[in-house]
């Protein structure tokens, strides 16, 4: 497929699809059930009997604001429905999304082991054509692992195509960055297939871009780590403006009311944390050591990030004159707002860090 394309004019009269989404986490549930918002028959699966049982009874398993008046209106209106079985998913779908996690390796790089383990399953319940979607936030090459893994299953490449297409949510504001995106990245190498998720998106008349599949699994973790560059940036800069009696607040406003650098991702803090930010950041420097390139800028970028916290516990531990005996409240444990995600969270450093130094315990 040529370069990168704006995609055609909705098609508002585009007839229901049949969609299955394999893993119910924040990216594979808000997906299922946006999808189903929009008109489509979705099936969500997931390996958790458990939390198949509650979504099943429209009981959201997280945490995300309007997710659950969402999820019982779908599934009261039957066009969502759950299910444990990934061949009963894909039997019935036309396009399979495939949005399970892919946490660090302890080399940084991602764990696909869920992601090959479902696309074995995958494999063995195509019998007819499918458009099978990475949505797990996967490296380059990912989309020609799931590929071969089809292949060499047995499954004839007519029957298939890979499609990449990342997202781009937030927690805390995924039901609106799903139904309200900036852009739409759909990476295939065949056309017919792209046009295939350009159709099941019609409806919310984005900004579509077209790209290969390996384009477009680099867009993600790009995106990811451009953001968390403008984050250690600004905390850099609060560095300096404490060191010569500058306000980083002013600073910041200044920089972000120019158009091309914009007020977003601009406020000194903690530093990132969260389930995306430290794992793409990691993840896109694997991805470069692997292709030969040592990525230096988001090395720093990192090392920035871990810094700041640190550094601001030497200031607290300053004022307070020591952790030993000191009663410290933390007031919220979540790595962002409206979200009850703790993974990453600065708050578990303060607390860890607070504790270790012989911070009293309370309990309330």
């Amino acid at each position: 497929m040529p370069g990168i394309l704006v995609a055609h004019e909705p098609r508002w009269e585009k007839e229901l699809m049949k969609v299955a989404v394999i893993g119910t986490g924040y990216v594979g549930l808000v997906t299922g059930v946006v999808l189903a918002d929009l008109g489509n028959d979705v099936i969500c699966v997931d390996n958790d009997k458990a939390k198949i049982a509650k979504l099943s009874k429209g009981i959201p398993t997280i945490y995300e604001p309007g997710l659950e008046e969402l999820l019982k209106r779908i599934c009261a209106e039957g066009f969502l429905t759950f299910s444990c079985s990934v061949a009963e998913a894909v039997a019935q779908s036309e396009i399979v999304f495939i949005a399970v996690g892919t946490p660090p390796s302890e080399d940084g790089s991602p764990d696909l082991s869920a992601v090959t383990a479902v696309a074995r399953e995958v494999a063995k319940a195509i019998k007819t054509y499918k458009v099978v979607v990475n949505k797990s936030t996967v490296p380059v090459g990912s989309g020609d692992l799931v590929a071969n893994i089809l292949s060499s299953s047995g499954v004839p490449e007519a029957l298939f195509d890979v499609v990449s297409n990342p997202e781009f949510l937030r927690e805390g504001t995924a039901i609106q960055d799903t139904l309200h995106p900036d852009r739409i990245v759909i990476g295939a190498n065949r056309r017919e297939a792209a046009e295939k998720l350009v159709d099941l998106y019609a409806s919310l008349d984005r900004p579509t871009i077209i790209t290969d599949v390996a384009s477009a699994e680099l867009i993600k973790y790009a995106s990811n780590s451009f953001l968390a560059t403008k984050i250690s940036f600004i905390n850099a800069i609060s560095r300096i403006c404490e060191l010569c009696g500058a306000d980083v607040a002013d600073v910041a406003a200044g920089m972000g009311s120019d158009s091309r650098i914009g007020p977003q991702f601009l406020q000194a803090g903690l530093g990132w944390g969260g389930s995306c930010f430290p794992k793409d950041v990691q993840g896109l420097i694997k991805i470069s050591e692997n292709v030969g390139y040592e990525f230096d800028l988001l090395k720093d970028v990192t090392a920035i990030n871990e810094d700041q916290v640190k550094h601001f516990m030497s200031r607290l531990e300053s004022k307070l004159g020591g952790f030993a005996g000191s009663k410290v409240g933390v007031l919220g444990l979540a790595f962002k707002p409206n979200t009850d995600d703790i993974r990453d969270a600065k708050s578990l450093v303060v607390i860890r860090e607070i504790l270790g130094k012989g911070g009293a315990r309370q309990r309330l």
